[in-house]
């Protein structure tokens, strides 16, 4: 490789307003930056959580290369049949047999296979898998078929994903964490050259508490009583990191942005 690689992984994207956004922006933003590639969360996209194959579909046209999941992947019905048959849809692979989709997918970008692996955490959310075994059972099984791998970590505590992090640096090129829609301000290059950030953020409205009104949430963690969600107003950004590999597919630099 004679030039960098460079990989642009955006944060959760929250609710309709956050698909037309990267709709309007997303391609200026690669051909400003030379991005080659973009991961997109996707698991919040469609009005009240999940992901509809409409939201997918407009994501992937708008310049996402692939679109991981989460905890509320399988929230709306429709996308399960989408699952099943999209190579650019992928769910946490450390759901249980039959489950639908796949929890990883090998992609071309710029004559380069790159190895997409989704996985979810087990602390404070769904006693799944092991995330640790169910990735390396992965790279072992696709051994010889990528050229470099990348690794949504969806998880809740900050700890299960810097262990993560630690344990595959040097065997996946860009390592990066979601689900709580607050970005860290640790990006950085592992010592045995993997990029890494514990969390990318979240795109969608900035005007509301992780993309939901203000008020909403306050009222519920005042009074304990049942609230029906909505999506908060105000403006949209991006949030992600770009990670820029070089010739050895290493990790040079992370830098989180925003737009």
């Amino acid at each position: 490789m004679n030039q960098n690689f460079r990989i642009l992984a955006l944060g959760d994207a929250v609710g309709p307003e956050a698909v037309r956004y990267l709709g309007a922006k997303l391609w200026d933003f690669r051909k400003q930056h030379g991005i080659n590639m973009v991961v997109c969360n996707a698991e919040n996209a469609a009005v009240g959580n999940g992901l509809d194959p409409q939201s997918a579909e407009k994501l992937l046209s708008s310049g996402c290369d692939i679109l991981t999941g989460g905890n509320h992947i399988f929230r709306k019905k429709e996308i399960r049949a989408y699952l099943e048959n999209s190579d650019f849809l992928i769910r946490p692979a450390n759901y249980p047999f039959g489950a639908p989709g796949s929890g990883h997918a090998i992609i071309s970008i710029d004559g380069f296979r790159v190895l997409v692996i989704n996985v979810l955490g087990v602390i404070f959310l769904e006693p799944l898998a092991c995330p640790f075994a169910t990735v390396d059972r992965i790279l072992e099984r696709e051994s010889g078929r990528y050229d470099l791998a990348v690794l949504d970590i969806h998880a809740e505590a900050t700890s299960e994903k810097i262990a993560l992090g630690r344990y595959f640096d040097g065997r996946i090129s860009c390592i990066f964490g979601t689900h709580t829609h607050v970005a860290t301000a640790d990006a950085q290059v592992l010592p045995r050259g993997s990029g890494y950030i514990t969390d990318l953020g979240m795109t969608g409205p900035t005007d509301g508490v992780l993309g939901i009104r203000s008020d909403i949430i306050i009222e519920k963690m005042r009074t304990k009583l049942p609230v029906k969600f909505e999506l908060a107003g105000g403006k949209v950004e991006a949030s992600g990191a770009i990670f820029t590999l070089g010739d050895d597919f290493s990790c040079t630099s992370v830098e989180y942005v925003k737009f």
